[in-house]
């Protein structure tokens, strides 16, 4: 079980440092245009916002990578709670208002993720 929770979180990791890359150095880029489906236009008069959006990103990737790393079993439990409950919670609300594959791409690993670590 250990694995598993492992390797969604890693997941969870891996994604949101991608968003972050993509919203704040890709975002006006054909790459980042090409994943959100934005115009060149868009994306210049949008770059801040993203920018700011993906550094959100990068605080909810670093702070389940830190939870591999404090020494304190009941703190690492802590970290992986809020942050992967932070991450179920923006998949959620991303699903609702932007895209309905955020929930399955973003929010799910992490809703999963977070149930196995209440639950095992």
């Amino acid at each position: 079980m250990t694995i598993l929770i492992t390797a969604l979180i890693i997941y969870v990791i891996v994604f949101h440092i991608w968003a972050m890359v993509l919203e704040m150095f890709l975002w006006t880029k054909p790459l980042g245009r090409k994943t959100f489906g934005l115009s060149k236009e868009h994306a210049e008069i949008s770059k801040t916002l993203a920018a700011n959006q993906g550094l959100y990103n990068g605080f909810l990737a670093a702070g389940l990578v830190l939870s591999f790393f404090v020494a304190n079993p009941d703190t690492a439990f802590t970290l992986q709670v809020f942050f992967l409950a932070c991450v179920s919670l923006a998949g959620l609300y991303g699903a609702v208002t932007a895209n309905t594959s955020i929930l399955f791409m973003q929010g799910l690993p992490a809703m999963i993720a977070l149930a196995l670590v209440l639950f095992a």
